[in-house]
Protein backbone atom coordinates (compact mmCIF):
# COMPACT_ATOMS: atom_id res chain seq x y z
CA UNK A 1 0.00 0.00 0.00
CA UNK A 2 1.44 3.05 -0.78
CA UNK A 3 2.00 5.18 2.38
CA UNK A 4 2.43 8.67 0.05
CA UNK A 5 -1.23 9.70 1.52
CA UNK A 6 -0.36 8.72 5.06
CA UNK A 7 2.90 9.88 5.48
CA UNK A 8 1.66 13.55 5.33
CA UNK A 9 0.35 13.37 8.68
CA UNK A 10 0.55 11.78 11.76
CA UNK A 11 -2.75 10.79 13.30
CA UNK A 12 -5.05 9.00 11.22
CA UNK A 13 -7.50 12.02 11.45
CA UNK A 14 -8.58 14.06 8.22
CA UNK A 15 -11.31 16.08 8.89
CA UNK A 16 -14.05 16.61 6.16
CA UNK A 17 -14.49 19.26 3.41
CA UNK A 18 -17.78 20.32 4.74
CA UNK A 19 -19.38 23.00 1.56
CA UNK A 20 -21.23 25.89 2.88
CA UNK A 21 -18.84 27.94 5.04
CA UNK A 22 -18.33 25.54 7.73
CA UNK A 23 -14.48 24.10 6.63
CA UNK A 24 -13.01 27.74 7.16
CA UNK A 25 -9.33 27.89 7.24
CA UNK A 26 -9.22 28.04 11.01
CA UNK A 27 -10.74 24.50 11.57
CA UNK A 28 -8.41 23.48 8.55
CA UNK A 29 -5.40 24.94 10.62
CA UNK A 30 -6.27 23.75 14.01
CA UNK A 31 -6.65 20.32 12.83
CA UNK A 32 -3.49 20.22 10.80
CA UNK A 33 -1.42 21.35 13.52
CA UNK A 34 -2.67 19.05 15.74
CA UNK A 35 -1.89 16.21 13.87
CA UNK A 36 -4.90 15.40 11.61
CA UNK A 37 -5.06 16.58 7.67
CA UNK A 38 -7.48 19.76 7.90
CA UNK A 39 -9.53 20.26 4.81
CA UNK A 40 -10.96 23.25 3.23
CA UNK A 41 -14.41 23.15 0.67
CA UNK A 42 -14.52 25.26 -2.21
CA UNK A 43 -17.97 23.84 -3.30
CA UNK A 44 -19.97 27.38 -3.47
CA UNK A 45 -17.41 29.12 -3.64
CA UNK A 46 -15.57 30.97 -6.82
CA UNK A 47 -12.22 30.41 -7.52
CA UNK A 48 -11.01 33.61 -6.40
CA UNK A 49 -12.91 32.75 -3.15
CA UNK A 50 -11.31 29.52 -2.62
CA UNK A 51 -7.55 31.29 -3.56
CA UNK A 52 -8.26 33.34 -0.88
CA UNK A 53 -8.92 30.76 2.11
CA UNK A 54 -6.17 28.79 0.55
CA UNK A 55 -3.98 32.15 1.37
CA UNK A 56 -5.32 32.44 4.77
CA UNK A 57 -4.92 28.83 5.87
CA UNK A 58 -1.09 29.20 4.68
CA UNK A 59 -0.75 32.30 6.69
CA UNK A 60 -1.91 30.14 10.34
CA UNK A 61 0.01 26.67 9.39
CA UNK A 62 2.57 25.13 7.61
CA UNK A 63 1.57 21.28 7.92
CA UNK A 64 -0.33 19.71 4.63
CA UNK A 65 -3.76 20.37 3.90
CA UNK A 66 -6.20 19.57 1.64
CA UNK A 67 -9.02 21.25 -0.60
CA UNK A 68 -12.16 19.78 -1.85
CA UNK A 69 -13.80 20.46 -5.45
CA UNK A 70 -17.43 18.98 -6.65
CA UNK A 71 -17.54 17.92 -9.91
CA UNK A 72 -19.30 19.52 -12.86
CA UNK A 73 -23.24 17.91 -13.11
CA UNK A 74 -24.54 16.28 -16.03
CA UNK A 75 -27.42 18.21 -17.35
CA UNK A 76 -30.74 15.60 -16.85
CA UNK A 77 -32.76 17.31 -14.32
CA UNK A 78 -36.68 17.03 -15.28
CA UNK A 79 -37.26 21.29 -16.26
CA UNK A 80 -41.35 20.85 -15.67
CA UNK A 81 -40.51 18.41 -12.17
CA UNK A 82 -38.62 21.69 -11.25
CA UNK A 83 -40.82 24.12 -12.01
CA UNK A 84 -43.55 22.34 -9.81
CA UNK A 85 -41.46 21.99 -6.73
CA UNK A 86 -40.95 25.88 -7.54
CA UNK A 87 -44.61 25.97 -6.90
CA UNK A 88 -44.97 23.91 -3.84
CA UNK A 89 -42.22 26.38 -2.45
CA UNK A 90 -43.63 29.46 -2.81
CA UNK A 91 -45.36 29.56 0.54
CA UNK A 92 -41.66 29.45 2.14
CA UNK A 93 -40.63 31.98 0.31
CA UNK A 94 -43.78 34.12 1.61
CA UNK A 95 -42.75 32.54 5.19
CA UNK A 96 -39.75 33.96 5.14
CA UNK A 97 -39.95 37.26 3.04
CA UNK A 98 -37.99 36.07 0.31
CA UNK A 99 -37.94 35.53 -3.80
CA UNK A 100 -36.96 31.52 -4.70
CA UNK A 101 -33.66 31.07 -6.17
CA UNK A 102 -32.91 31.17 -10.30
CA UNK A 103 -32.60 27.22 -10.71
CA UNK A 104 -30.66 27.59 -13.73
CA UNK A 105 -27.46 29.79 -11.79
CA UNK A 106 -24.96 27.19 -13.00
CA UNK A 107 -23.95 23.63 -13.48
CA UNK A 108 -19.87 23.24 -13.17
CA UNK A 109 -19.15 25.02 -9.31
CA UNK A 110 -16.26 26.80 -11.19
CA UNK A 111 -14.32 23.78 -11.54
CA UNK A 112 -12.41 24.47 -14.41
CA UNK A 113 -11.34 28.11 -13.05
CA UNK A 114 -10.30 26.20 -9.60
CA UNK A 115 -8.59 23.84 -11.09
CA UNK A 116 -6.51 26.35 -13.02
CA UNK A 117 -5.89 27.69 -9.26
CA UNK A 118 -4.54 24.67 -7.86
CA UNK A 119 -2.36 23.86 -10.98
CA UNK A 120 -0.97 27.08 -11.00
CA UNK A 121 -0.66 27.21 -6.41
CA UNK A 122 -0.08 23.52 -5.90
CA UNK A 123 -1.67 22.47 -2.44
CA UNK A 124 -1.20 19.23 -0.90
CA UNK A 125 -4.15 17.52 -1.41
CA UNK A 126 -7.42 17.87 -3.87
CA UNK A 127 -10.22 15.69 -3.12
CA UNK A 128 -13.32 15.17 -5.34
CA UNK A 129 -17.11 14.99 -4.80
CA UNK A 130 -19.77 13.67 -6.84
CA UNK A 131 -18.01 12.18 -9.52
CA UNK A 132 -14.54 11.18 -10.38
CA UNK A 133 -12.10 13.54 -12.78
CA UNK A 134 -10.93 12.50 -15.79
CA UNK A 135 -7.04 10.83 -15.55
CA UNK A 136 -5.53 13.45 -17.48
CA UNK A 137 -6.78 16.12 -14.49
CA UNK A 138 -5.31 13.63 -11.69
CA UNK A 139 -2.04 13.30 -13.94
CA UNK A 140 -1.85 17.05 -14.33
CA UNK A 141 -2.13 17.22 -10.32
CA UNK A 142 0.34 14.64 -9.84
CA UNK A 143 2.88 16.61 -12.00
CA UNK A 144 2.71 19.60 -9.46
CA UNK A 145 3.04 17.18 -6.39
CA UNK A 146 -0.50 17.31 -5.59
CA UNK A 147 -1.56 14.12 -3.83
CA UNK A 148 -5.78 13.31 -4.73
CA UNK A 149 -8.51 11.65 -3.25
CA UNK A 150 -11.78 11.02 -4.98
CA UNK A 151 -15.43 9.74 -2.86
CA UNK A 152 -17.30 6.20 -3.74
CA UNK A 153 -20.30 4.94 -2.14
CA UNK A 154 -19.55 1.71 -3.83
CA UNK A 155 -17.23 -1.31 -4.40
CA UNK A 156 -17.94 -0.35 -8.29
CA UNK A 157 -17.18 3.44 -8.02
CA UNK A 158 -14.10 2.76 -6.00
CA UNK A 159 -12.47 1.12 -8.55
CA UNK A 160 -13.57 3.35 -11.17
CA UNK A 161 -11.44 5.90 -8.97
CA UNK A 162 -8.54 3.46 -8.39
CA UNK A 163 -8.72 3.31 -12.56
CA UNK A 164 -8.55 6.85 -13.17
CA UNK A 165 -5.01 7.03 -11.10
CA UNK A 166 -6.19 8.45 -7.99
CA UNK A 167 -4.20 8.36 -4.83
CA UNK A 168 -6.65 7.16 -2.37
CA UNK A 169 -10.53 6.50 -2.22
CA UNK A 170 -12.83 8.17 0.33
CA UNK A 171 -15.16 5.60 1.02
CA UNK A 172 -18.44 7.00 2.34
CA UNK A 173 -20.90 5.25 4.18
CA UNK A 174 -24.95 5.52 4.08
CA UNK A 175 -23.99 6.73 7.89
CA UNK A 176 -22.62 10.01 6.53
CA UNK A 177 -23.99 13.56 6.96
CA UNK A 178 -24.62 16.08 4.40
CA UNK A 179 -24.11 14.92 0.76
CA UNK A 180 -23.72 11.73 -0.53
CA UNK A 181 -20.56 11.50 -2.94
CA UNK A 182 -22.59 9.13 -5.59
CA UNK A 183 -20.62 9.45 -9.12
CA UNK A 184 -24.25 9.52 -10.44
CA UNK A 185 -27.09 10.61 -9.02
CA UNK A 186 -29.92 7.97 -9.99
CA UNK A 187 -32.77 7.73 -7.70
CA UNK A 188 -33.62 4.66 -8.21
CA UNK A 189 -30.50 3.61 -5.87
CA UNK A 190 -32.31 5.93 -3.37
CA UNK A 191 -32.13 3.94 0.38
CA UNK A 192 -29.94 1.55 -0.99
CA UNK A 193 -27.00 3.07 0.20
CA UNK A 194 -24.11 0.60 2.44
CA UNK A 195 -23.66 0.86 5.86
CA UNK A 196 -19.35 1.79 6.17
CA UNK A 197 -17.44 -1.28 7.73
CA UNK A 198 -19.26 -3.61 5.01
CA UNK A 199 -18.48 -0.48 2.52
CA UNK A 200 -14.95 -0.87 3.81
CA UNK A 201 -14.46 -4.91 3.32
CA UNK A 202 -16.02 -4.82 -0.29
CA UNK A 203 -13.95 -1.77 -1.29
CA UNK A 204 -10.82 -3.35 0.32
CA UNK A 205 -11.32 -6.40 -1.99
CA UNK A 206 -11.57 -4.37 -4.97
CA UNK A 207 -8.80 -1.99 -5.05
CA UNK A 208 -5.23 -1.84 -3.70
CA UNK A 209 -5.15 1.96 -3.33
CA UNK A 210 -5.67 3.06 0.28
CA UNK A 211 -8.83 3.68 1.66
CA UNK A 212 -10.42 6.94 3.83
CA UNK A 213 -13.25 5.66 5.68
CA UNK A 214 -16.12 7.82 5.82
CA UNK A 215 -19.19 7.80 7.73
CA UNK A 216 -20.53 8.75 10.89
CA UNK A 217 -17.57 8.04 13.02
CA UNK A 218 -17.46 10.27 16.23
CA UNK A 219 -15.12 8.25 18.77
CA UNK A 220 -11.26 7.21 18.43
CA UNK A 221 -13.07 3.48 18.64
CA UNK A 222 -14.58 3.71 15.72
CA UNK A 223 -11.72 5.08 14.09
CA UNK A 224 -9.80 1.92 15.37
CA UNK A 225 -12.76 -0.13 13.97
CA UNK A 226 -12.49 1.75 10.71
CA UNK A 227 -8.42 1.48 10.21
CA UNK A 228 -9.03 -2.45 11.46
CA UNK A 229 -11.56 -3.27 8.69
CA UNK A 230 -9.06 -2.09 5.73
CA UNK A 231 -9.21 1.81 6.56
CA UNK A 232 -5.60 3.56 6.34
CA UNK A 233 -7.48 6.90 8.20
CA UNK A 234 -10.82 8.02 9.11
CA UNK A 235 -12.63 10.99 7.88
CA UNK A 236 -14.56 13.01 10.24
CA UNK A 237 -17.45 15.76 9.46
CA UNK A 238 -20.00 16.54 12.07
CA UNK A 239 -17.84 15.42 15.13
CA UNK A 240 -16.14 18.91 13.70
CA UNK A 241 -19.27 20.04 12.46
CA UNK A 242 -19.41 21.62 16.37
CA UNK A 243 -15.84 22.87 17.66
CA UNK A 244 -15.27 26.09 18.39
CA UNK A 245 -13.64 26.96 15.44
CA UNK A 246 -16.19 25.43 12.86
CA UNK A 247 -17.75 28.14 10.46
CA UNK A 248 -21.27 26.52 11.00
CA UNK A 249 -24.45 28.67 12.10
CA UNK A 250 -24.87 28.30 15.91
CA UNK A 251 -28.31 27.01 15.67
CA UNK A 252 -26.89 24.40 13.73
CA UNK A 253 -24.44 22.99 16.15
CA UNK A 254 -27.09 23.25 18.77
CA UNK A 255 -29.51 21.14 17.03
CA UNK A 256 -26.86 18.23 16.82
CA UNK A 257 -27.62 17.67 20.57
CA UNK A 258 -30.96 19.20 20.86
CA UNK A 259 -33.22 15.86 22.04
CA UNK A 260 -35.94 17.56 19.76
CA UNK A 261 -33.80 16.08 16.46
CA UNK A 262 -33.83 12.61 17.34
CA UNK A 263 -32.73 11.19 13.80
CA UNK A 264 -31.57 11.83 10.60
CA UNK A 265 -32.74 11.06 6.60
CA UNK A 266 -31.27 10.93 3.53
CA UNK A 267 -33.30 13.79 1.27
CA UNK A 268 -33.61 15.75 -1.49
CA UNK A 269 -35.64 18.74 -0.13
CA UNK A 270 -33.16 21.53 -0.11
CA UNK A 271 -30.66 20.38 -2.81
CA UNK A 272 -32.38 18.03 -5.37
CA UNK A 273 -29.25 15.24 -4.22
CA UNK A 274 -29.79 12.39 -1.80
CA UNK A 275 -28.21 14.46 1.72
CA UNK A 276 -28.10 13.18 5.36
CA UNK A 277 -29.49 15.91 7.73
CA UNK A 278 -31.85 16.05 10.87
CA UNK A 279 -35.39 15.44 10.12
CA UNK A 280 -36.82 19.03 11.01
CA UNK A 281 -40.29 20.43 9.20
CA UNK A 282 -38.53 21.60 6.06
CA UNK A 283 -37.81 18.04 5.40
CA UNK A 284 -40.89 16.41 6.64
CA UNK A 285 -43.07 18.41 4.34
CA UNK A 286 -40.86 18.39 1.41
CA UNK A 287 -38.94 15.78 1.13
CA UNK A 288 -41.04 13.58 0.08
CA UNK A 289 -41.74 15.77 -3.14
CA UNK A 290 -38.32 16.88 -4.73
CA UNK A 291 -36.69 16.23 -7.83
CA UNK A 292 -34.28 14.68 -8.39
CA UNK A 293 -32.56 17.70 -9.86
CA UNK A 294 -29.12 18.82 -8.38
CA UNK A 295 -27.71 21.66 -7.92
CA UNK A 296 -31.34 23.24 -9.76
CA UNK A 297 -32.91 22.62 -6.71
CA UNK A 298 -29.95 23.34 -4.45
CA UNK A 299 -30.00 27.42 -6.04
CA UNK A 300 -33.87 27.23 -5.90
CA UNK A 301 -33.76 27.00 -2.11
CA UNK A 302 -30.37 28.81 -1.13
CA UNK A 303 -32.23 32.06 -0.58
CA UNK A 304 -34.64 30.14 2.11
CA UNK A 305 -32.19 28.18 3.78
CA UNK A 306 -29.95 31.49 4.21
CA UNK A 307 -33.14 33.55 5.23
CA UNK A 308 -34.24 30.98 7.52
CA UNK A 309 -30.69 30.97 9.15
CA UNK A 310 -30.53 34.73 10.10
CA UNK A 311 -34.45 34.49 11.35
CA UNK A 312 -32.92 31.67 13.95
CA UNK A 313 -35.37 29.26 12.49
CA UNK A 314 -33.79 25.50 12.66
CA UNK A 315 -36.80 24.36 11.09
CA UNK A 316 -36.13 26.00 7.91
CA UNK A 317 -32.39 25.05 7.49
CA UNK A 318 -30.34 22.32 6.10
CA UNK A 319 -28.90 21.33 9.21
CA UNK A 320 -26.45 18.19 7.81
CA UNK A 321 -25.22 15.74 10.02
CA UNK A 322 -24.60 12.27 10.22
CA UNK A 323 -25.99 9.51 11.93
CA UNK A 324 -23.65 9.57 15.34
CA UNK A 325 -24.65 13.59 15.78
CA UNK A 326 -25.79 13.06 19.57
CA UNK A 327 -22.22 12.34 20.11
CA UNK A 328 -20.86 15.30 18.94
CA UNK A 329 -18.51 17.22 21.30
CA UNK A 330 -18.01 21.00 21.49
CA UNK A 331 -14.46 21.08 21.55
CA UNK A 332 -11.92 23.33 19.96
CA UNK A 333 -10.63 21.27 16.97
CA UNK A 334 -7.13 21.17 18.16
CA UNK A 335 -8.48 19.45 21.63
CA UNK A 336 -11.01 16.72 19.61
CA UNK A 337 -8.64 15.55 17.92
CA UNK A 338 -6.59 15.21 20.57
CA UNK A 339 -9.19 13.47 22.52
CA UNK A 340 -10.19 11.02 19.37
CA UNK A 341 -6.10 10.06 19.39
CA UNK A 342 -6.41 8.89 22.68
CA UNK A 343 -9.58 6.77 22.46
CA UNK A 344 -7.81 5.65 19.23
CA UNK A 345 -5.10 4.23 21.52
CA UNK A 346 -6.79 3.07 23.97
CA UNK A 347 -8.72 0.90 21.33
CA UNK A 348 -5.88 -0.67 20.01
CA UNK A 349 -4.47 -0.54 23.39
CA UNK A 350 -7.65 -2.99 24.33
CA UNK A 351 -7.76 -4.66 20.95
CA UNK A 352 -4.00 -5.57 21.19
CA UNK A 353 -4.66 -7.62 24.74
CA UNK A 354 -7.87 -9.33 23.68
CA UNK A 355 -6.13 -10.82 21.07
CA UNK A 356 -2.71 -11.58 23.27
CA UNK A 357 -5.21 -13.25 25.65
CA UNK A 358 -7.23 -15.53 22.80
CA UNK A 359 -3.36 -16.51 21.57
CA UNK A 360 -4.18 -14.64 18.15
CA UNK A 361 -1.20 -12.13 16.86
CA UNK A 362 -2.34 -8.64 17.30
CA UNK A 363 -3.22 -5.94 14.91
CA UNK A 364 -0.82 -4.20 12.65
CA UNK A 365 -0.39 -0.90 13.93
CA UNK A 366 2.06 0.46 11.76
CA UNK A 367 0.49 2.38 9.36
CA UNK A 368 0.73 5.38 11.67
CA UNK A 369 3.43 6.56 14.28
CA UNK A 370 2.27 5.97 17.94
CA UNK A 371 -0.56 8.08 18.75
CA UNK A 372 0.71 9.14 21.51
CA UNK A 373 3.53 10.54 20.37
CA UNK A 374 1.63 12.35 17.54
CA UNK A 375 -1.03 13.54 19.89
CA UNK A 376 1.55 16.24 21.65
CA UNK A 377 1.68 18.35 17.86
Amino acid sequence: MSSALTDLFPLPIVQAPMAGGVSVPQLAAAVSEAGGLGFLAAGYKTADGMYQEIKQLRGLTAQPFGVNLFMPQPEYADRSAVEVYANQLAGEAAWYETELGDPDSGRDDGYDAKLAVLLDNPVPVVSFHFGCPAPEVLESLARVGTLTLIAATTADEALAVQRAGADAVVVQGVEAGGHQGTHRDNPETDGTGIGLLSLIAQVRETVRIPIVAAGGIMRGSQIAAALAAGASAAQLGTAFLATHESGANAVHKQALTNPLYVRTELTRAFSGRPARGLVNRFLREHGPYAPAAYPEVHHLTSPLRKAAARAGDAQGMALWAGQGHRMARELPAARLVEVLSAELAAARTALSAAHGLSGLPGPDTSTFPDEEAGAGR
